[in-house]
């Protein structure tokens, strides 16, 4: 089991009406959401932990992800709004403008945080950014490091940080908590002003560092080397949930060889790792072939 812990939230994505007029068409989404999802799709047992909202789009997140098969139980119910996201496309990358104020899923705190039973904790997205609920998931970790395994995606939008020594000691934090750590090119010269991958490598913390670099795949770096994995040939729409289905496919691909724990994963080999990311580049590679956060169900692979 997987506990995908972190943000749901409503993707405005830009549309045009019958009329020829832009429009906006709600969406459900969110980094850790997109994850959870394809999770779910690809047959592995998940559950979302995240403050959700009561309101008409809460129910469409939870909608979603009950017909994605993902377990909603732990997740805290409040009458706040939802986060909402209105995206804007430019040449097929994603940019956000977020409405996040107040909402539920901003408002979670560590009160509410619920009994882990899962094999595994997925963390990640801009959940991690702001206060309270990002204090709310550091300590989710800080519970949980010692037993269960750790991965996080930090997905850093520097666009949505206001208090950025707050949001790097948190980082900090939780990157030296986790075992596997995806990260792109672009995060790592943020969070380093360097592009050193290996540096994340610690004895008592990560042992895989998963470097995305988009079309040009991904590099896995581990205490005995680094190796490359291909990313797979797609005709483009939208890059939109790429990431987060590829780090579905990445935790499914370890669920399906029995090493979704921290001495699986300090005992994989390099092929073990390779079949595992292979199996994220291949669920990444049909969602950019559709428009918005759409990860295949396992029969489309």
């Amino acid at each position: 089991m997987i506990l995908c812990c972190g943000e749901a939230l409503i993707d405005m994505l830009p549309r045009d009406t019958t009329g020829g007029e832009a429009a906006f068409a709600p969406y459900a989404g969110g980094a850790v959401f997109n994850t959870a999802i394809a999770l779910g799709r690809l047959e592995s047992q998940v559950q979302f932990f995240s403050g959700l909202s009561s309101d008409l789009f809460g129910q469409q997140l939870v909608n979603v992800l009950h017909e994605s098969r993902v377990d909603t139980a732990p997740c805290h119910i409040s009458d706040r709004p939802t986060t909402l996201a209105f995206v804007r496309l430019v040449d097929g990358h994603a940019t956000y403008a977020f409405y996040d104020e107040n909402t539920a899923g901003r408002m979670l705190t560590a009160d509410v945080l619920p009994q882990v039973t899962a094999d595994a904790l997925f963390f990640g997205g801009i959940s991690l950014v702001v206060e309270p609920c990002g204090d709310a998931y550091r300590t989710l970790m800080q519970r949980n490091a010692d037993q269960k395994l750790i991965m996080i995606d930090p997905n850093i939008r520097p666009g949505f940080i206001t208090d950025e020594a707050a949001y790097r000691a948190r980082l900090t934090d939780m990157l030296g908590m986790s075992d596997i750590v995806k990260i792109s090119d672009e995060d790592l010269a943020w969070l380093q002003g360097k592009t050193d991958p290996a540096a994340l490598l610690t004895d008592g913390g990560p042992q895989v560092v998963l470097l995305t670099r988009g079309a040009d795949g991904v590099t896995i770096y581990t205490r005995y080397g680094a190796f490359d994995v291909a990313a797979q040939r797609a005709e483009v729409v939208d890059t939109v949930g790429a990431g987060d289905t590829f780090n579905a496919g990445f935790l499914a691909g370890l669920d399906r060889a029995g090493l979704l724990s921290k001495d699986g994963v300090r005992q994989a080999s390099a092929d073990d790792l390779r079949a595992a990311a292979t199996l994220g580049a291949q669920a990444a590679a049909i969602t950019v072939s559709r428009a918005g956060a759409n990860p295949p169900w396992s029969h489309e692979l």
